[in-house]
């Protein structure tokens, strides 16, 4: 199968997330993705949506939120733009310790880590990629 990379684009608003879950629940559909699959994509892909709407762009109508995804027999690739400042992704507190278990930051990143077979930054994080396997 080739490998073409698919792009749509929305404003940084809130209820543009059911884009997002509209074009996962499209893909899952058909490429028959497997169930489990499904729900790691939904969960990890619509909470780096969020964030980017949130955290990235400030919830900004006029800044844009570009969401690039690749698929193939092996793997699903998805890539969240965003045009904030960035962050810093290397020092995010772990939620599940004791001392952070009050805090409502760094939720979502943990969850991206932990349902992605593979997640990197770029950009001071305005770019996440995410790597799910399928088989």
């Amino acid at each position: 199968m080739e490998l073409t990379v698919n792009k749509v684009e929305f404003n940084s608003e809130i209820k543009n997330i059911n884009i997002v879950e509209k074009l996962i629940d499209d893909l899952s559909v058909q490429f028959d993705l497997h169930n489990d699959i499904y729900g790691k994509l939904l969960l990890a892909v619509v909470e780096g949506v969020n964030n980017a709407i949130v955290h990235g762009n400030k919830l900004s109508k006029d800044k844009i939120v570009t969401v690039e995804y690749m698929i193939d027999d092996e793997k699903v690739e998805f890539t969240i733009i965003d045009q904030g400042t960035g962050f810093d992704y290397t020092n995010i507190p772990d939620p599940t310790k004791p001392e952070n278990l009050e805090k409502t930051h760094g939720r979502g990143i943990f969850l991206m880590h932990h349902l992605a077979d593979e997640i990197e930054f770029e950009e001071e994080g305005r770019i996440v990629k995410m790597i799910f396997n399928i088989v």
